[in-house]
């Protein structure tokens, strides 16, 4: 399993120089296998919330924009059910495509 991904490939090509350096400094190894961890510890799967309140530490948008990475890697999937979030909002149940060892 390879958590990652390439700078480069998270700022648009417009993007200001401190974006640029921000996504340059970004280590998004660490926070998607944090990410992914998290997802693993429930069985049942998790919404975004219970994601957000195991990280809480950290900015929402470090924890959220790691979710689609690890969608398209395959390495979490959409259940294609929904539970009701905080906001009384239904929000997607992810969980892991199947257990791995990181």
């Amino acid at each position: 399993m390879k958590f990652g991904t390439i700078w480069q490939t998270l700022v648009r090509k417009d993007a200001p120089i401190t974006s640029i350096e921000a996504a340059a400094s970004l280590d998004s190894a660490s926070m998607e296998q944090r990410v992914y961890e998290v997802i693993a510890s429930f069985e049942d799967g998790c919404i975004q919330d219970q994601v957000l309140a195991q990280l809480s530490n950290y900015p929402y948008s470090s924890v959220t924009a790691r979710f689609r990475s690890l969608l398209d890697k395959g390495y979490i999937i959409d259940t294609g059910l929904t539970r009701l979030g905080k906001s009384g909002r239904p929000q997607r149940v992810l969980k892991i495509k199947e257990p791995v060892n990181v």
